[in-house]
């Protein structure tokens, strides 16, 4: 498969791997254990795939601000961003 017309490199295929694993895990979790509807910390009910999207949104987020406001490297940012998306997704 030629992909050079989209300039991939092994980082953005593996951003793009790991969200599509993402959605199949997530995929299969709801069909092997249907999700309730729940609230935790965030200020609204939510469901798995919307704590799913909302972690995933702030982790955008914190790496924009990462890029923006410091020099230090982003793997930094990726690690907060994970932390970030289990304390969504256990507490949210």
């Amino acid at each position: 498969m030629n992909l050079e017309w989209m300039a991939w490199t092994p980082v953005t295929a593996g951003f793009f791997l790991t969200i599509a694993l993402i959605l199949v895990g997530m995929t299969i979790w709801e069909i092997v254990s249907p999700c309730v509807a729940r609230r935790g910390f965030l200020p609204l009910t939510t469901t798995r795939g919307d704590r799913l999207f909302i972690g995933l949104l702030g982790s955008a987020y914190i790496h924009l601000a990462w890029i923006g406001l410091t020099t230090l490297p982003v793997w930094i940012a990726t690690a907060i961003s994970v932390c970030f998306l289990i304390i969504v997704m256990r507490w949210g």
